[in-house]
């Protein structure tokens, strides 16, 4: 039997901290039948929620790792990712959204559209997800779903309307007022799992009519035979009204905003009707592969279960037992005990078994077709990786990876622990592309990089439960880099002839400022000044020169190498030769270019009481902080700055201590700037004395 494709949704929840993402995955859980018994995030019972089945995860009461789970929703099979909403596992987001046809972007209705809802929004807009925005704890003090939704047009810059109305606020909360029906929806029972429809109450009546016209008006755009029904003043069927908004949503010009309160369980069955009725099914949505055999052209997968198979390897867990492959499957069926190829590695891989993920619990099944999102048992890849039918080279188009900002080095404490530390790392780096590991040469310490503090320390924390390696953290080293800022000529020559065979190459060219990309290579040589068979070797000594620069030692980037002259011997030239010339070319022009440290800049968003919102100016300019903007809303203020992550380290402790515990804050990596004169002159003192010790 043909799996009815139009009959799936592969969605994700993405939001800021704490706006409720787990909370409202476990109130879903539990209407779908999935779960039989709520429990909270940072709850009493000990049990915490479904989808945080982390040990860390239940303590900080956090959620670290996108968990992946599937459950019914009346006639539909819907495919849940709960996404972290620290900005430091922002990679978590990013792949999962690289699969997903659609997303719930989360608001809490007090914060609104903070921060990391920009970021996760922006990401959405990379991969062309069309979303709904469910704007959660309206029961809060001090809940506005209006102002949220007014932030969406403005923040956002997105199309959102209210497709329902509150039925009281606050404490009051009671039920909602469906616009597109027109009725009052209640949900009543122990757990807001009877509802009940009834008449709009008299009193909200002409606010209903008000709202209602103006949505029809704006979705009226998206279809024309609305547009007919409104210009006639006829009757207007849900279904006409629902079909417009679809048309809106997967276009991605329209976002309908539905509000609630899952702690409350208020509002989460209508949010389930909006994904069945608005989301993207795996058909709607156009994805690309590249052709590995054609000089990467992009054509489209068909989402055909009969085509041969197309499927993306999208996050990896290393579990009790082996690694779990997170897959997402583009076109074809995989059935078990078949062998599929890895267009990465070429290699052929036999599927053993087949699960459906259920967080941490497991489902055996037979075959999985296009649209499912499975794991995969004891396949060894890497995150990314495609996986496809025998005859067919192609690779599904690739994850945005930002780059590591900050790094630390740890030292374990003995030889037990110095073999547990080594495997962590072996499995964190394959689990997560923003996490690196690599040793340092000169000091022959193990660092470890990754995209802020508490990424690093969830890591460290878990090197230690989980593996047992006890190590000794270093303090935390910030990823500077270098550049040129100037264009200078270089004419160097390498020569080593004192018998035997000898070793001759001369480069010649300049360095210069490259504004787009971190490193280009030119080659302008004429008349064989270097012969062609040496151009490559030239690059290659020019890439090893970037790897550390010689005012801090920190990588080189933004250098554009041009040669245009040379000289190579008959005997005596190699591909050894010309990398050496190359080395010692780029030494001869950079310091000649004018070299500065760059530092990564943070966006740093802190807000807290308004009372406070000096104190917190004052602690963000002293570290050496430039304020953007400030925003007041209600009794809080959000202060929006640039601050080198250098001074960012313990800000937190800073801050609570401060406002009394009460102001929070993000950040995220902005850009790298110059640093300044007496930061640079103290980086490069240290780096000199670290030389010479």
């Amino acid at each position: 039997m043909k799996k009815d494709l139009t009959k799936v949704r592969n969605i994700g929840i993405s939001a800021h901290i704490d706006s409720g993402k787990t909370t409202l995955t476990e109130r879903i859980l539990f209407y779908t039948n999935r779960i039989h018994a709520i429990h909270e995030v940072r709850g009493k019972d000990g049990v915490g929620a479904k989808m945080d089945s982390m040990e860390l995860e239940k303590e900080r009461g956090i959620t670290i790792q996108s968990a992946a789970t599937y459950c019914p929703w009346k006639d539909i099979d819907i495919n849940i990712i709960d996404t972290p909403g620290h900005v430091d596992f922002t990679v978590e987001v990013e792949r999962a959204l690289r699969v997903l046809d659609g997303a719930i972007l989360v608001l809490c209705s007090v914060g609104g559209v903070q921060s990391q809802s920009i970021t996760v929004n922006r990401q959405m807009s990379r991969y062309n997800v069309p979303r709904i925005a469910f704007v959660n704890k309206c029961d809060r003090t001090g809940a506005n779903p209006d102002k949220v939704t007014r932030q969406l047009r403005e923040k956002l810059d997105l199309n959102a309307h209210m497709m329902q109305m509150p039925i009281g606020l606050e404490s009051e909360l009671q039920g909602m007022v469906d616009l597109v029906t027109m009725k009052a929806i209640y949900y009543e029972g122990e757990h807001g799992e009877k509802i009940r429809e009834d008449e709009i109450p008299a009193e909200l009546k002409d606010e209903a009519e008000e709202r209602r016209s103006a949505l029809l008006e704006e979705v009226s755009m998206f279809s024309e035979e609305l547009m007919e029904a409104l210009l006639e003043e006829g009757e207007i069927s849900a279904e006409l009204i629902h079909d417009a908004v679809r048309k809106g949503t997967l276009s991605l010009e329209f976002t309908p905003v539905f509000m609630g309160s899952a702690y409350k369980n208020k509002g989460v069955q209508s949010l389930l009707d909006a994904v069945q009725v608005y989301m993207p099914c795996p058909t709607d949505v156009a994805n690309y592969a590249l052709d590995l055999n054609n000089d990467e052209q992009e054509f489209p997968v068909t989402n055909d279960p009969d085509d041969p198979l197309i499927m993306l390897a999208f996050k990896l867990e290393d579990g009790r037992y082996g690694q779990l492959t997170y897959v997402r499957t583009y076109q074809g069926t995989l059935n078990k005990g078949d062998t599929v190829y890895n267009s990465r590695t070429g290699k052929k891989v036999k599927i053993g078994r087949l699960v459906r993920m259920h967080s941490d619990e497991m489902e055996e099944i037979d075959s999985c077709t296009a649209g499912d999102m499975v794991a995969l048992f004891g396949v060894d890849c890497a995150s990314g990786d495609t996986f496809t039918s025998e005859g067919l080279s192609c690779s599904m188009t690739s994850m945005h990876i930002p780059e590591p900002v900050i790094s630390l080095a740890i030292v374990p404490a003995d030889n037990k622990a110095q073999v547990n530390m080594s495997k962590a790392l072996n499995r964190f780096t394959k689990e997560d592309p923003t996490f690196r590991t690599y040793v340092d040469h000169e000091t022959n310490e193990t660092i470890v990089s990754g995209m802020g503090e508490l990424h690093l320390d969830v890591y460290i924390e878990r090197m230690k439960r989980e593996y047992k390696a006890e190590v000794q953290v270093g303090a935390p080293q910030v990823a500077y880099r270098e550049t040129v800022t100037e264009r200078a000529e270089f004419n160097y020559t390498h020569k080593k002839q004192t018998g035997g065979s000898g070793q001759f190459g001369r480069v010649a060219g300049y360095l210069e400022p490259c504004e787009e990309g971190e490193y280009e290579f030119v080659d302008e040589i004429v008349g064989g000044a270097i012969p062609r068979e040496f151009i490559g070797s030239c690059d290659k000594g020019f890439k090893k020169s970037l790897e550390k620069g010689s005012l801090c030692g920190a990588p080189i980037t933004g250098v554009r190498c041009v040669i245009n002259d040379g000289a190579a011997h008959a005997v005596d030239s190699s591909d050894v030769a010309f990398q050496l010339a190359a080395v010692g070319a780029f030494k001869d022009g950079y310091l000649k270019a004018k070299p500065v440290i760059m530092e990564p800049i943070m966006k740093v968003a802190a807000e807290g009481p308004a009372e406070f919102q000096g104190a917190i100016m004052g602690s963000l300019n002293q570290r050496r902080g430039m304020i953007i903007g400030t925003m007041e809303e209600g009794t809080y203020t959000v202060i929006e700055a640039e601050v080198p992550l250098s001074e960012m380290f313990g800000y937190s402790t800073t801050l609570r201590s401060l406002t009394q515990g009460k102001a929070e804050f993000t950040m995220e990596f902005a850009t790298f700037k110059q640093v300044p004169k007496s930061v640079s002159e103290e980086l490069v003192k240290k780096y000199q004395e670290e030389k010479k010790a």
